[in-house]
């Protein structure tokens, strides 16, 4: 399978092709550069592989929670390649690839992750390790921190990850027995591939171009949170 994957979800910028088994990607920690620098990395990585987008597959993208305007980019890029290249799409969450991440490069294999969603809130959820690939354990949510409520009875083993453990990690911890955490793991195009590999390999169907859509968990941009 020919699978290009793209995310945008904080600061950093990030697109991977992954062809039958072996996976190559661009990276870039520099904000509000996304919309610049995306393409590019697309380009260069189909240029090595001496593709065009018309051989692919399909698409993979990160698609939230995160950055709202990093989401934007990431979903119409997304919709653009392929609607023009007649390609299905595999929206990834967020979280879900930043866990696969923290596996890859840990081997982490219970992952709460967490994202600084700003106004004194965390986009967050946990994600354990089926088959060599992580899957969510419970509905992905943006809370505060401390309102977190957290089955006290499987608390123990886990690994914390993403920037709401650099924001928060003092509020958090008394919710977890955690082994070890993470604030700089970022979330990887490649892991996002190999989330929707591993979507493929179990069945689910891919969608179409229109319904690349951002998922954002919430709608608030510019109000304030109260209380």
């Amino acid at each position: 399978m020919k699978l290009l994957a793209l995310d945008t979800t904080e600061s950093a910028c990030s697109a991977a092709l992954l062809i039958d088994g072996h996976a190559t990607q661009r990276f870039r920690d520099e904000p509000r550069a996304h919309g610049r620098l995306i393409l590019g990395m697309i380009d260069a990585l189909l240029a090595e592989a001496g593709l065009d987008p018309s051989r692919l597959d399909a698409i993979a993208f990160a698609r939230g929670p995160g950055s709202f305007t990093g989401l934007r980019i990431a979903a119409g890029v997304t919709q653009g390649i392929a609607f023009g290249a007649d390609l299905p799409v595999y929206p990834v969450s967020s979280l879900r690839a930043l866990a696969q991440g923290v596996h890859r490069e840990r081997g982490a294999s219970r992952v709460f992750a967490a994202l600084d969603a700003r106004m004194h809130e965390i986009y967050c959820g946990a994600f354990g390790l089926e088959d060599g690939v992580m899957q969510a354990l419970d509905d992905e949510r943006v809370i505060r921190p401390d309102r977190l409520c957290i089955d006290t009875a499987a608390t123990t083993g886990w690994v914390g990850a993403g920037s709401g453990w650099r924001a928060y990690s003092d509020v958090m911890v008394k919710h977890f027995a955690i082994v070890e955490q993470f604030p700089d793991a970022r979330c990887h195009a490649i892991d996002a591939g190999l989330c929707a590999l591993a979507d493929q390999r179990n069945g689910i169907t891919p969608l179409p171009a229109e319904q690349a859509l951002p998922i954002y968990l919430r709608d608030r941009v510019a109000t304030p949170s109260r209380s």
